[in-house]
């Protein structure tokens, strides 16, 4: 039995300067990055998830028409596939992924548990493959795509493990009630060993 890390989301289009910028998401990226240093031999298979949209189309209904986003279940565009906005924070050293995973093709999609390879193999394919039993998750955005992949984790019978110092929502309160969803469905809501040495990475404080 295999043990998993899922980086989520960790764009350049939910940081600063992006379509959908969380607080300090750089530095965010740089504490992840910090962790794999210490941490990435540890795991048997490291997936990092981005959101990859459609560029000619509303995705489902998930970018918001005239009337503008609702920043709950409409936003403004962000992550269109190929573009910059959809590539890997820099300050996230990606070496350590074993496998990327795309979700949001088309359709409003949160979880990685939705995303597929480019090759279009899904998420929980590659897990049962691998054998994992295990999860943690770190990334962005607390109060969504996190919350989201974390449930998906635990409805697939995966322990999971969230790092709340390790993770940034858009907004506190619905990040506050999120980890609250995750221990409800038996997940995990911890913090890494990364406190000593890095600066904090905003987000929500939790």
């Amino acid at each position: 039995m295999a043990r998993a890390l899922l980086i989520v989301d960790v764009q350049n289009d939910f940081t600063e300067g992006g379509a959908l910028g969380v607080t300090e998401g750089a530095a965010l990226a740089e504490r992840i990055s910090a962790f794999l240093g210490r941490h990435a031999e540890e795991y048997d298979l490291i997936v990092g998830s981005r959101d990859w949209h459609h560029g000619d189309d509303d995705n489902g209904g998930h970018f918001a028409g005239p009337e503008g986003p609702d920043f709950v279940d409409t936003w403004p565009v962000h992550c269109v596939a190929g573009t910059p906005g959809a590539e890997y924070h820099p300050e996230l050293d990606t070496e350590p992924i074993d496998v990327d995973v795309f979700k949001g093709q088309g359709t409003p999609d949160y979880s990685a548990f939705q995303a597929r390879t480019e090759s279009g193999v899904p998420l929980p394919e590659i897990l049962t493959e691998h054998r994992v039993h295990s999860v943690d998750i770190v990334g962005i955005a607390t109060d969504h795509c996190v919350r989201a992949s974390a449930l998906d984790a635990r409805a697939a019978g995966i322990d999971v493990a969230v790092y709340e110092d390790l993770v940034a929502g858009v907004d506190d309160e619905r990040s506050a009630r999120a980890l609250d969803d995750i221990r409800a469905a038996g997940g995990h809501v911890d913090r890494s060993d990364m406190d000593e040495g890095l600066a904090n990475p905003g987000g929500a404080q939790l």
